[in-house]
């Protein structure tokens, strides 16, 4: 093996390796008793321990929390699918003096702070009653996810070939099957990409659900981070628990997704 690809190899390996490293740590982490996380010395054997996780799923502000996050976060990317990849499409294949601007509006909306746009929606949900409900946070994520959407989908409708769609407005396809029945198909891998981003983006948000939450519709990540304002008897194991948690749901969405998507694309090649 040449030298120049044996060290990509194992630069690659350790960039790897430190990206996993701390995700296993925090697992490991979740299956100690406080005495054995709080020591000088690390602690690489030792009796594991299900009281931390029981600890988590057995409170019901973490299973509210839980069932607020998946309600608000799929409810979210799903308008934003709906809402945002047609119109991703419309800008990326018909063009106009508009197109630019559009572009610029989506990508200036994640330019703000979170607290910019947390302030006035928080003033709009108290004047109509909708402050700490799962709508209001439905909505408000909403408005990331079309905007992260069309800014990831106007390349990959872009890169599609003209000239498949030219061949199926030949066939007598209509505007509407070229976008179902090619566009989309085409462009799925680059797509898939943008949503699962979306969800990821939505599903850590904490200072929005900060500001527009209160008690009922609290998400897991503020759910989690009042586990730690607790001084000098931080309850690390559980701590990490939670963090287990909050991490499953991404990974399970991405699994699914991408698992999903293979079996898509070995259909069509077989």
């Amino acid at each position: 093996m040449r030298p120049g690809r044996l060290i990509g190899k194992a630069t690659l390996a350790l960039a790897g390796f430190l990206a996993v490293f701390p995700l296993l740590w925090t697992a490991l982490n979740a299956l100690k008793n406080n005495v054995d996380i709080i020591t000088r010395v690390p602690q690489l054997v030792f009796t594991p321990t299900w009281a931390n996780i029981g600890y988590i799923l057995g409170r019901d502000s973490v299973l509210t929390g839980l069932y607020n996050s998946v309600v608000a976060c799929g409810s979210a990317v799903l308008i934003g699918i709906v809402l945002g990849l047609p119109a991703a499409y419309a800008v990326a294949r018909y063009p106009n003096r508009w197109a630019g601007d559009i572009q610029f509006f989506v990508l200036s909306l994640r330019f703000l702070p979170p607290v910019a746009v947390a302030i006035p929606l928080m003033v709009i949900w108290l004047q109509v009653g909708l402050y700490d409900t799962l709508p209001a946070l439905i909505i408000t994520y909403s408005l990331l996810t079309i905007s992260v959407i069309m800014w990831l989908a106007i390349p990959a409708f872009q890169s599609v070939p003209k000239e498949i769609e030219e061949a199926a407005f030949v066939d007598g396809y209509g505007a509407y099957s070229v976008f179902w029945r090619i566009a989309l198909p085409v462009a799925a891998r680059s797509l898939a990409g943008a949503v699962a981003f979306s969800f990821v983006l939505v599903w850590n948000e904490f200072l929005i659900a900060l500001m527009l939450s209160s008690s009922n519709a609290k998400t897991l990540p503020i759910v989690a981070s009042e586990l730690s304002q607790q001084g000098m008897n931080v309850p690390w194991g559980i701590l990490n628990a939670s963090v287990v948690l909050l991490s499953l749901p991404p990974l399970l969405f991405l699994g699914v997704l991408s698992g999903f998507l293979n079996s898509v694309f070995r259909q069509k090649k077989t």
